[in-house]
Protein backbone atom coordinates (compact mmCIF):
# COMPACT_ATOMS: atom_id res chain seq x y z
CA UNK A 1 0.00 0.00 0.00
CA UNK A 2 3.02 2.54 0.87
CA UNK A 3 4.35 1.39 -2.29
CA UNK A 4 1.18 2.12 -4.17
CA UNK A 5 0.76 6.05 -2.54
CA UNK A 6 4.59 6.56 -3.41
CA UNK A 7 4.18 5.53 -6.96
CA UNK A 8 1.13 7.90 -7.37
CA UNK A 9 3.11 10.90 -5.04
CA UNK A 10 5.60 10.17 -7.81
CA UNK A 11 3.31 10.19 -10.98
CA UNK A 12 1.98 13.66 -9.46
CA UNK A 13 5.77 14.96 -8.73
CA UNK A 14 6.82 14.19 -12.68
CA UNK A 15 3.36 15.83 -13.70
CA UNK A 16 4.01 19.32 -12.29
CA UNK A 17 7.89 19.00 -13.30
CA UNK A 18 6.56 18.25 -17.01
CA UNK A 19 3.94 20.82 -16.86
CA UNK A 20 6.54 23.38 -15.29
CA UNK A 21 9.05 22.38 -18.36
CA UNK A 22 6.51 22.53 -20.97
CA UNK A 23 5.88 26.13 -20.00
CA UNK A 24 9.46 27.19 -19.58
CA UNK A 25 9.83 25.53 -23.37
CA UNK A 26 6.74 27.35 -24.82
CA UNK A 27 8.36 30.64 -23.45
CA UNK A 28 11.24 30.13 -24.75
CA UNK A 29 10.39 29.07 -27.78
CA UNK A 30 8.08 32.20 -27.95
CA UNK A 31 10.88 34.12 -27.26
CA UNK A 32 12.96 32.83 -30.06
CA UNK A 33 10.04 33.41 -32.27
CA UNK A 34 9.70 36.87 -31.39
CA UNK A 35 13.61 37.12 -32.26
CA UNK A 36 13.29 36.03 -35.04
CA UNK A 37 10.51 38.16 -36.48
CA UNK A 38 12.42 41.07 -34.74
CA UNK A 39 15.33 40.11 -37.13
CA UNK A 40 13.33 40.03 -40.26
CA UNK A 41 11.72 43.40 -39.32
CA UNK A 42 15.29 44.77 -39.33
CA UNK A 43 16.34 42.90 -42.51
CA UNK A 44 13.37 43.98 -44.70
CA UNK A 45 12.28 47.21 -46.27
CA UNK A 46 11.20 49.93 -44.32
CA UNK A 47 7.14 49.23 -45.45
CA UNK A 48 7.67 45.22 -44.74
CA UNK A 49 10.01 45.76 -41.49
CA UNK A 50 7.28 48.18 -40.10
CA UNK A 51 4.54 45.23 -40.66
CA UNK A 52 6.58 42.65 -39.28
CA UNK A 53 7.49 45.36 -35.80
CA UNK A 54 3.33 45.02 -35.62
CA UNK A 55 3.71 42.18 -35.47
CA UNK A 56 5.84 41.32 -32.83
CA UNK A 57 3.79 43.87 -30.39
CA UNK A 58 0.18 42.13 -31.39
CA UNK A 59 1.47 38.55 -31.23
CA UNK A 60 3.44 39.31 -27.20
CA UNK A 61 0.43 38.98 -24.72
CA UNK A 62 -1.67 37.31 -27.05
CA UNK A 63 1.25 33.97 -27.19
CA UNK A 64 1.69 34.23 -23.42
CA UNK A 65 -2.05 33.85 -23.01
CA UNK A 66 -1.90 30.99 -25.33
CA UNK A 67 0.96 29.45 -23.38
CA UNK A 68 -0.92 29.33 -20.56
CA UNK A 69 -4.04 28.10 -21.70
CA UNK A 70 -1.93 25.10 -23.30
CA UNK A 71 -0.44 24.53 -19.75
CA UNK A 72 -4.41 24.61 -18.68
CA UNK A 73 -5.42 22.44 -20.63
CA UNK A 74 -2.40 19.78 -20.08
CA UNK A 75 -3.46 20.33 -16.01
CA UNK A 76 -6.86 18.89 -17.17
CA UNK A 77 -5.73 16.22 -19.56
CA UNK A 78 -3.67 15.11 -16.45
CA UNK A 79 -6.18 15.85 -13.65
CA UNK A 80 -8.73 13.43 -15.82
CA UNK A 81 -6.57 10.88 -16.28
CA UNK A 82 -5.14 10.71 -12.66
CA UNK A 83 -9.35 10.86 -11.75
CA UNK A 84 -8.23 13.70 -9.51
CA UNK A 85 -11.09 16.20 -9.99
CA UNK A 86 -14.81 15.95 -10.40
CA UNK A 87 -17.05 16.21 -13.68
CA UNK A 88 -18.19 19.67 -13.16
CA UNK A 89 -14.12 20.63 -12.53
CA UNK A 90 -13.21 19.34 -15.48
CA UNK A 91 -15.96 21.28 -17.06
CA UNK A 92 -14.79 24.70 -15.74
CA UNK A 93 -11.13 24.19 -16.77
CA UNK A 94 -12.88 23.25 -19.90
CA UNK A 95 -14.71 26.66 -20.28
CA UNK A 96 -11.71 28.38 -19.30
CA UNK A 97 -9.65 27.22 -21.73
CA UNK A 98 -12.15 27.88 -24.83
CA UNK A 99 -12.75 32.08 -22.93
CA UNK A 100 -8.88 31.96 -22.76
CA UNK A 101 -8.25 31.30 -26.40
CA UNK A 102 -11.16 33.61 -27.00
CA UNK A 103 -9.50 36.36 -24.83
CA UNK A 104 -6.46 35.60 -27.11
CA UNK A 105 -7.66 35.59 -30.90
CA UNK A 106 -9.27 39.13 -29.76
CA UNK A 107 -6.16 40.59 -27.74
CA UNK A 108 -4.45 39.73 -30.58
CA UNK A 109 -6.74 41.60 -32.90
CA UNK A 110 -7.24 44.53 -30.75
CA UNK A 111 -3.10 45.22 -30.64
CA UNK A 112 -2.83 44.31 -34.30
CA UNK A 113 -5.20 47.41 -35.06
CA UNK A 114 -4.06 49.79 -32.35
CA UNK A 115 -0.19 49.22 -33.43
CA UNK A 116 -1.11 49.97 -36.99
CA UNK A 117 -3.20 52.83 -36.25
CA UNK A 118 0.13 54.10 -34.56
CA UNK A 119 2.16 53.00 -37.16
CA UNK A 120 0.18 54.88 -40.05
CA UNK A 121 -0.69 57.67 -38.09
CA UNK A 122 2.82 59.95 -39.38
CA UNK A 123 1.43 59.16 -42.87
CA UNK A 124 -1.78 60.49 -42.62
CA UNK A 125 -3.70 62.94 -41.00
CA UNK A 126 -6.89 61.52 -40.32
CA UNK A 127 -5.57 58.62 -38.85
CA UNK A 128 -3.14 61.19 -36.93
CA UNK A 129 -6.78 62.98 -35.81
CA UNK A 130 -8.90 59.96 -35.10
CA UNK A 131 -6.15 57.55 -33.45
CA UNK A 132 -7.26 58.40 -29.57
CA UNK A 133 -11.05 57.63 -30.50
CA UNK A 134 -10.56 54.87 -33.03
CA UNK A 135 -8.26 52.91 -30.90
CA UNK A 136 -10.57 52.95 -28.07
CA UNK A 137 -13.66 52.04 -30.44
CA UNK A 138 -12.11 49.15 -31.27
CA UNK A 139 -11.04 48.08 -27.80
CA UNK A 140 -14.63 48.51 -26.70
CA UNK A 141 -16.28 46.73 -30.19
CA UNK A 142 -13.41 44.08 -29.52
CA UNK A 143 -14.32 43.57 -25.97
CA UNK A 144 -18.18 43.22 -26.37
CA UNK A 145 -17.77 40.97 -29.22
CA UNK A 146 -15.74 38.74 -27.04
CA UNK A 147 -17.23 38.63 -24.34
CA UNK A 148 -20.80 38.19 -25.81
CA UNK A 149 -19.12 34.97 -27.83
CA UNK A 150 -17.83 33.65 -24.51
CA UNK A 151 -21.16 33.41 -23.14
CA UNK A 152 -22.41 31.62 -26.09
CA UNK A 153 -19.36 29.12 -25.70
CA UNK A 154 -20.83 28.43 -22.17
CA UNK A 155 -24.19 27.94 -22.90
CA UNK A 156 -25.64 31.03 -21.90
CA UNK A 157 -28.08 32.58 -24.25
CA UNK A 158 -26.72 35.83 -25.43
CA UNK A 159 -30.07 36.80 -27.19
CA UNK A 160 -32.33 38.10 -24.18
CA UNK A 161 -28.53 40.03 -23.53
CA UNK A 162 -28.71 41.75 -26.20
CA UNK A 163 -32.37 42.37 -25.92
CA UNK A 164 -32.00 43.93 -22.19
CA UNK A 165 -28.64 45.79 -23.63
CA UNK A 166 -31.22 47.98 -26.16
CA UNK A 167 -33.04 49.18 -22.97
CA UNK A 168 -30.09 49.61 -20.89
CA UNK A 169 -28.45 51.80 -23.74
CA UNK A 170 -31.39 54.07 -23.81
CA UNK A 171 -31.15 54.48 -19.71
CA UNK A 172 -27.56 54.79 -20.40
CA UNK A 173 -27.72 57.32 -23.01
CA UNK A 174 -29.88 59.70 -20.87
CA UNK A 175 -27.62 59.30 -17.80
CA UNK A 176 -24.51 60.04 -20.16
CA UNK A 177 -26.01 62.49 -22.60
CA UNK A 178 -22.71 64.89 -22.00
CA UNK A 179 -20.34 62.60 -22.32
CA UNK A 180 -22.25 61.11 -25.65
CA UNK A 181 -22.61 64.65 -26.89
CA UNK A 182 -18.84 65.22 -26.45
CA UNK A 183 -18.01 61.90 -27.75
CA UNK A 184 -19.66 62.15 -31.56
CA UNK A 185 -18.78 66.10 -31.51
CA UNK A 186 -15.24 64.80 -31.19
CA UNK A 187 -15.90 62.26 -34.25
CA UNK A 188 -17.31 65.38 -36.02
CA UNK A 189 -14.15 67.34 -35.39
CA UNK A 190 -12.28 64.47 -36.68
CA UNK A 191 -14.50 63.66 -40.04
CA UNK A 192 -14.89 67.36 -40.53
CA UNK A 193 -11.01 68.68 -39.94
CA UNK A 194 -11.66 72.24 -38.97
CA UNK A 195 -8.59 71.27 -36.57
CA UNK A 196 -6.07 68.88 -36.91
CA UNK A 197 -3.25 67.45 -34.72
CA UNK A 198 -0.44 70.43 -34.50
CA UNK A 199 -2.92 73.20 -35.85
CA UNK A 200 -2.52 76.47 -34.00
CA UNK A 201 -5.89 77.56 -33.41
CA UNK A 202 -7.76 80.77 -31.88
CA UNK A 203 -11.03 79.54 -29.75
CA UNK A 204 -13.59 82.39 -29.43
CA UNK A 205 -13.07 82.83 -25.77
CA UNK A 206 -9.10 84.27 -26.71
CA UNK A 207 -7.17 81.57 -26.00
CA UNK A 208 -4.75 80.21 -28.57
CA UNK A 209 -2.24 77.75 -28.68
CA UNK A 210 -1.38 74.57 -30.70
CA UNK A 211 -4.32 71.45 -30.81
CA UNK A 212 -2.04 69.11 -29.04
CA UNK A 213 -4.96 65.71 -28.62
CA UNK A 214 -8.59 65.73 -29.96
CA UNK A 215 -9.59 62.74 -27.44
CA UNK A 216 -12.83 60.92 -26.92
CA UNK A 217 -14.15 64.30 -24.26
CA UNK A 218 -12.03 66.96 -24.73
CA UNK A 219 -9.95 68.44 -27.00
CA UNK A 220 -6.33 69.55 -25.62
CA UNK A 221 -4.48 72.95 -26.67
CA UNK A 222 -1.08 73.87 -25.90
CA UNK A 223 -0.87 77.94 -25.43
CA UNK A 224 2.44 79.71 -25.81
CA UNK A 225 3.17 80.06 -22.07
CA UNK A 226 3.29 76.14 -22.07
CA UNK A 227 0.40 75.76 -20.14
CA UNK A 228 -2.98 73.87 -21.32
CA UNK A 229 -6.55 74.71 -22.31
CA UNK A 230 -8.88 71.51 -22.15
CA UNK A 231 -11.95 72.50 -24.41
CA UNK A 232 -14.75 70.17 -24.40
CA UNK A 233 -15.22 68.64 -27.41
CA UNK A 234 -19.21 69.63 -27.98
CA UNK A 235 -18.36 72.98 -27.23
CA UNK A 236 -15.39 73.31 -29.37
CA UNK A 237 -17.44 72.20 -32.50
CA UNK A 238 -20.51 74.85 -31.52
CA UNK A 239 -18.29 77.67 -30.88
CA UNK A 240 -16.42 79.89 -33.37
CA UNK A 241 -12.74 79.19 -33.99
CA UNK A 242 -9.87 80.52 -36.44
CA UNK A 243 -7.59 78.19 -37.92
CA UNK A 244 -4.31 79.68 -38.65
CA UNK A 245 -2.91 76.70 -40.07
CA UNK A 246 -5.98 76.32 -42.72
CA UNK A 247 -5.23 76.40 -45.78
CA UNK A 248 -1.87 77.55 -45.30
CA UNK A 249 0.54 77.98 -42.63
CA UNK A 250 1.75 81.60 -43.53
CA UNK A 251 0.14 84.60 -42.81
CA UNK A 252 -0.07 88.45 -43.92
CA UNK A 253 1.38 90.52 -41.01
CA UNK A 254 0.29 94.58 -41.35
CA UNK A 255 2.23 97.23 -40.07
CA UNK A 256 0.84 100.56 -39.00
CA UNK A 257 2.76 103.57 -39.80
CA UNK A 258 2.32 107.15 -38.48
CA UNK A 259 4.20 109.77 -40.47
CA UNK A 260 4.01 113.87 -40.52
CA UNK A 261 2.17 115.95 -42.84
CA UNK A 262 4.94 117.67 -43.91
CA UNK A 263 5.99 114.15 -45.49
CA UNK A 264 7.47 113.27 -49.11
CA UNK A 265 4.53 110.18 -49.08
CA UNK A 266 6.28 108.89 -52.07
CA UNK A 267 9.50 108.54 -50.40
CA UNK A 268 8.05 107.07 -47.27
CA UNK A 269 6.48 104.68 -49.40
CA UNK A 270 9.93 104.01 -51.01
CA UNK A 271 11.38 103.68 -47.67
CA UNK A 272 9.33 101.75 -46.06
CA UNK A 273 8.94 99.02 -49.18
CA UNK A 274 12.90 98.61 -49.44
CA UNK A 275 12.86 97.48 -45.43
CA UNK A 276 10.13 95.52 -45.82
CA UNK A 277 11.86 93.64 -48.59
CA UNK A 278 15.32 93.63 -46.40
CA UNK A 279 13.38 92.15 -43.72
CA UNK A 280 11.29 89.53 -45.99
CA UNK A 281 14.60 88.07 -47.28
CA UNK A 282 17.01 88.43 -44.58
CA UNK A 283 14.97 87.59 -41.45
CA UNK A 284 14.60 83.81 -40.73
CA UNK A 285 10.54 83.89 -40.28
CA UNK A 286 10.39 85.95 -43.61
CA UNK A 287 8.80 84.87 -46.53
CA UNK A 288 11.00 86.19 -49.43
CA UNK A 289 9.25 85.08 -52.28
CA UNK A 290 6.55 87.63 -51.11
CA UNK A 291 6.15 91.36 -52.41
CA UNK A 292 4.94 93.72 -49.91
CA UNK A 293 2.99 96.62 -50.65
CA UNK A 294 2.36 100.03 -48.43
CA UNK A 295 -1.27 101.58 -48.42
CA UNK A 296 -2.31 105.13 -47.05
CA UNK A 297 -5.52 105.43 -45.52
CA UNK A 298 -6.36 107.93 -43.01
CA UNK A 299 -5.65 111.27 -42.42
CA UNK A 300 -5.82 111.80 -38.45
CA UNK A 301 -5.36 114.19 -35.90
CA UNK A 302 -1.31 114.41 -36.24
CA UNK A 303 -0.69 111.67 -38.71
CA UNK A 304 -0.90 110.70 -42.20
CA UNK A 305 -1.27 106.62 -41.60
CA UNK A 306 -0.47 103.93 -43.59
CA UNK A 307 -0.28 99.80 -43.44
CA UNK A 308 3.03 97.95 -44.90
CA UNK A 309 1.97 94.54 -45.39
CA UNK A 310 4.83 91.81 -44.64
CA UNK A 311 4.09 88.08 -44.76
CA UNK A 312 5.53 85.55 -41.76
CA UNK A 313 5.96 81.47 -42.02
CA UNK A 314 3.54 80.72 -39.20
CA UNK A 315 0.69 83.14 -36.98
CA UNK A 316 3.13 83.09 -33.64
CA UNK A 317 6.51 84.41 -35.96
CA UNK A 318 4.50 87.61 -36.09
CA UNK A 319 5.79 89.19 -33.32
CA UNK A 320 9.38 88.71 -34.39
CA UNK A 321 9.09 89.96 -38.06
CA UNK A 322 7.08 92.83 -37.17
CA UNK A 323 9.40 93.95 -34.48
CA UNK A 324 12.54 93.73 -37.07
CA UNK A 325 10.67 95.47 -39.18
CA UNK A 326 9.73 98.28 -36.37
CA UNK A 327 13.57 98.92 -35.28
CA UNK A 328 14.71 99.10 -38.75
CA UNK A 329 12.00 101.30 -40.32
CA UNK A 330 12.67 103.95 -36.95
CA UNK A 331 16.36 104.03 -38.02
CA UNK A 332 15.93 104.64 -41.38
CA UNK A 333 13.51 107.37 -40.57
CA UNK A 334 15.59 109.29 -38.71
CA UNK A 335 18.50 108.72 -41.02
CA UNK A 336 16.04 110.67 -43.75
CA UNK A 337 14.51 112.85 -41.88
CA UNK A 338 10.96 111.52 -41.50
CA UNK A 339 9.12 112.44 -38.38
CA UNK A 340 6.99 110.06 -36.62
CA UNK A 341 4.42 112.72 -35.17
CA UNK A 342 3.47 112.64 -31.28
CA UNK A 343 -0.45 112.58 -30.63
CA UNK A 344 -1.10 116.79 -31.39
CA UNK A 345 -4.55 118.50 -30.62
CA UNK A 346 -4.47 122.35 -31.74
CA UNK A 347 -6.90 124.86 -30.76
CA UNK A 348 -8.32 127.13 -33.49
CA UNK A 349 -9.93 130.29 -32.28
CA UNK A 350 -10.08 132.10 -34.88
CA UNK A 351 -12.79 129.20 -35.74
CA UNK A 352 -16.48 130.05 -35.04
CA UNK A 353 -15.59 133.28 -33.54
CA UNK A 354 -13.49 132.30 -30.46
CA UNK A 355 -11.39 134.58 -30.45
CA UNK A 356 -13.94 137.47 -30.41
CA UNK A 357 -15.40 136.13 -27.51
CA UNK A 358 -12.56 135.61 -25.06
CA UNK A 359 -11.25 139.31 -26.67
CA UNK A 360 -14.95 140.43 -25.21
CA UNK A 361 -14.51 138.76 -22.18
CA UNK A 362 -11.27 140.33 -21.40
CA UNK A 363 -12.71 143.67 -21.78
CA UNK A 364 -15.55 142.53 -19.60
CA UNK A 365 -12.94 142.27 -16.78
CA UNK A 366 -11.05 145.06 -17.23
CA UNK A 367 -14.42 147.29 -16.90
CA UNK A 368 -14.99 145.51 -13.46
Amino acid sequence: MDELQALFQSQHTITALSLLIALVLLFVAKRLILVRLTEKARSQSSEMGSFYRVLVLALDAPLSIVILTFVLWMSRYFLEWFSLASASVLDVMTMLVKAALIVALFVFMERLATHSLLRYQSRSTLVKNSSSIASGAIRAILASLALLIILSTMGISVTPIIASLGITSLAVALALQPTLENFFSGIQLVMDKPIRIGDYIELDSGEQGFVEKIGWRSTWIRMLPNNIVIMPNSKLSNSKLINYYYPERELSVPVEVGVHYDSDLEKVEAICLEVAEYILKHHHYGVDTYEPFVLFHTFDNSSINLTVMLRTKEYFNRFFIKSAFMKMLKKRFDEEGIVIPFPITALNLDQEGAAKLVQRAKQQDTAT
